[in-house]
């Protein structure tokens, strides 16, 4: 049987990742806004030590989000902060810019690199370039259906991970578009537009679904109105060797990321213990639904519906 695949999980804060750890996690994804974006939240480089210091008590991982499209200004910190990233022992560095690909195996070659080009890692051949430059996983996009995932594993020369729960991003630009809306509508702009801030953009024509949207130095974000939730077919990709499952908890409270946690940990572990008599059991997500939001459906996303092409 292949290694047990890896659960990886978001957290907001140094106390949540632990409380993440806790709950069965084997690693982290966490970063800071001015490098990598749609964060669970912001960790300056101590609270980045911290967690990695836990982690690894833990004998888990931590992997730092570096997906912000990267500007003439930020280069220039680039190297610093891989040099620090690389000092305090963090285990990957997730990529989508050259730059930072280049300056890891430069400034802290020990790490490792992921590339994550959100919804255009799309095929095998695109990955395995990557790979050849340094890569060792390729986030897989959120568009893939489940056929598209298990045919592509055999060809991949690197690891791949696949986004199991939570939201989506749908839409981003630089630009400050709820700021704008608001003042183009004569209304004061009052308050900080970010996650706190809790609003929605909801269509004439679904008035039903809400599309959680916020801003931050990074631009504006808008989110799915739904949370991918494949736990009951995931010993389809278990199977087809998918080596991590990424749990996305942005804009989730601390307390259903870690009842994500446990049910997904209990179905891996379920399964790694004894494939040939798995069963998904509904129980396992009693505690999730119990949690979820009752605005927000539990779908399997894209993972079952034909790409029109």
């Amino acid at each position: 049987m292949a290694d047990k695949p890896e659960l990886l999980v978001t957290a907001a804060s140094p106390g949540e990742a632990e409380h993440m750890l806790d709950a069965g996690a084997d690693a982290l994804l966490i970063g800071e806004d001015r490098f990598g974006m749609r964060l669970a939240g912001s960790f300056i480089p101590d609270e980045i030590k911290a967690t990695v210091e836990a982690a690894h008590a833990r004998a888990a991982k931590v992997y730092v989000s570096m997906n912000n499209l990267m500007t003439n200004d930020l280069l220039r910190e680039i190297p610093d902060y891989v040099r620090m990233l690389g000092s305090i022992g963090v285990d990957a560095v997730e990529f989508n810019d050259p730059s930072v690909l280049a300056a890891v195996k430069e400034y802290a070659p020990h790490i490792a690199l992921f590339w994550n080009a959100e919804m255009t890692s799309t095929n095998y051949s695109t990955a395995n370039y990557w790979g050849e430059k340094g890569a060792s996983r390729v986030v897989l996009a959120r568009e893939l259906n489940m056929d598209e995932i298990t045919e592509m594993i055999p060809h991949l020369k690197l690891e791949a991970q696949v986004q199991v729960h939570g939201m989506t991003n749908i839409y981003h630009s630089k630009r400050r578009l709820v700021a704008s809306y608001m003042q183009h509508q004569g209304r004061p702009v009052e308050g900080d537009l970010g996650k706190d801030r809790h609003l929605f953009l909801i269509e004439a024509e679904r008035r039903e679904e809400k599309f959680p949207i916020y801003e931050d130095i990074n631009g504006t974000h808008i989110m799915s109105s739904d949370d991918i939730c494949i736990i009951e077919d995931l010993h389809l990709l278990m199977a087809a060797g998918v080596h991590s499952f990424k749990i996305e908890g942005l804009l989730k409270p601390a307390a259903y990321n870690e009842a994500v946690v446990r049910a997904y940990r209990t179905a891996i572990d379920s399964y790694y213990n004894n494939p040939e008599d798995y069963a998904y059991d509904e129980a396992w997500l009693d505690e999730v639904r119990r949690l979820q939001d009752p605005e927000r459906e539990l779908s399997f996303g894209f993972f079952y519906k034909e790409q029109v092409y």
